[in-house]
């Protein structure tokens, strides 16, 4: 199919990358999103091979290698920081074929936006679709209305487009924890700066991962009731008490945070939900299958969505609707089991059932390095981009 006009109703990683795939198989694409102001919800994300595959499709492998951080291994270690296991990734990297980047979400949307050859349209928010045989038409809150082929619902976890295409509101589920999340430089008295290092224990977590540029991504996760709140010029002071007695390069991380950068968010996810179509509308990333981050797959299942709906979209000839079923039918149960499989691992390491955490906590010190890595691959290979 050609010629087709595609409306992308958000501009977050999903709706970017969208907009830079669908460009180039030679639609016309327009993006809009519901803020004055494009910010990244989070200061990192972890590209896995899936994710980034899906960019060197896009020929930007070199802009992506530029922002990753370059990431050997893994360490888990204690809260006292006793060292737990040590991972190598090159037998992960050996077996997927491609090196994972970390890497700052700013500068992931920058290259997304330097790729995209329109404008994304700011202050534009979404409130409905209207379907007329085959055209479909995208309405917004300061009365513009675009009519094209198809629109992608990229809106992320709030999405308002999900209820048309489900029929119903779904509403976000609570992770269970809460996240704090930035960057601070590079410093071997946090870790090395090829390590992702990860410290565990009373069902917390604190972590440091590289990125380009010389910085650590940082986060940290706590368990905590819903509905907790903190002003930004109390985050240190909290996190202090949350992880009071751990390691050394704990503590120190924590005091070298710059509270008024630092993200705190509650974490939620969405589903598994039964469709991500209706007519000419279909769901992608966040909007159809938002994941507790717990396995790093969030961005990379949006990319792997991106790149499916194009492949349909220039494949068949029978018509959109046709594409769109095709992306569903190839999409729907990865999404979901990545979904559930994130939410399980969400529950495993916070607490949910102590027991089970506590085992966890012992199997770390047993795992061989290479069941770390062939879990990991596991995931990875279970998507299109093997």
């Amino acid at each position: 199919m050609f010629d087709l006009k595609v409306i992308v109703i958000g501009a977050g990683i999903g709706g970017l990358t969208a907009g830079v795939a669908l460009s180039r198989a030679g639609f016309q694409v327009e993006v809009y999103d519901r803020t004055r102001e494009l910010r990244p919800a989070g200061a990192g994300i972890s590209l896995w091979s899936n994710g980034v595959k899906v960019l060197n499709s896009l020929g930007m492998g070199k802009a992506i290698a530029a922002i990753g951080g370059q990431m050997d291994r893994m360490q888990y270690r204690s809260l006292s920081g006793e060292l737990l296991n040590d991972i190598s990734l090159q037998p992960l990297i050996n077996t997927v074929g491609q090196r994972p980047y970390p890497v700052a979400r700013t500068d992931l949307q920058q290259i997304l936006l330097d790729a995209f050859p329109g404008e994304v349209a700011l202050d534009h928010q979404c409130t409905g679709v209207e379907e007329s045989g085959d055209r479909v038409t995208a309405l917004f809150a300061n009365g513009h209305r675009t009519t094209g082929d198809l629109v992608i619902a990229a809106d992320g976890v709030r999405s308002i487009l999900r209820s048309y295409v489900l029929g119903q509101v779904v509403e976000p589920q609570y992770g269970g924890y809460v996240n704090w999340n930035g960057l601070v430089p590079v410093s071997p008295q946090l870790a090395p700066p090829d390590t992702w290092m990860i410290y565990v224990g009373e069902h917390k977590r604190a972590s440091l991962m590289p990125v380009a540029g010389d910085r650590f991504y940082f986060f940290f996760d706590v368990p905590l009731a819903k509905g907790s709140s903190m002003p930004p010029e109390k985050i240190q002071a909290e996190l202090t008490e949350h992880f009071a007695g751990w390691a050394d390069p704990v503590q120190q991380l924590i005091q070298q945070i710059d509270p008024e950068k630092t993200n705190r968010l509650e974490i939620h996810d969405v589903g598994p939900i039964d469709r991500m179509i209706r007519g000419r509308v279909a769901l992608l990333g966040d909007s159809a299958h938002a994941t507790c981050p717990d396995l790093g797959q969030g961005g990379c299942q949006a990319m792997e969505d991106v790149y499916l709906l194009t492949h349909f979209l220039l494949t068949t000839n029978v018509s959109v609707p046709d594409a769109l079923q095709r992306y569903e039918a190839n999409r729907k149960e990865r999404t979901r089991a990545i979904v559930q499989k994130a939410r399980s691992r969400a529950e495993q390491i916070h607490g949910k059932d102590p027991d089970l955490t506590q085992a966890w906590y012992e199997q770390l010190r047993t795992e061989k390095p290479e069941e770390v890595t062939g879990a990991i691959a596991k995931t990875i290979l279970g998507g299109p981009l093997r």
